[in-house]
């Protein structure tokens, strides 16, 4: 995996272009996909703006920095 753009870290305002929304970096560390079992280093948890259920991303390179307010 490359290494992690400048503007992704926690607290961060991201776009994720697969689900077309906006949300804040929670997290960066390891996570384990259930599915495959797995583990990703260096997954990216995010959740929307203003709360709500988190996703999570295993490859940053999907996603991109949120456009400034």
């Amino acid at each position: 995996m490359s290494r992690r753009p400048s503007w992704l870290y926690e607290g961060a305002r991201i776009f994720d272009p697969a689900r077309d929304r906006e949300g804040v970096v929670q997290f960066i560390g390891e996570w384990e996909d259930p599915a495959t079992r797995r583990v990703i280093p260096e997954a990216v948890f995010i959740r929307p703006e203003g709360g709500g259920v988190e996703w999570v991303i295993a490859d940053h390179q999907a996603l991109r920095q949120a456009d400034a307010r």
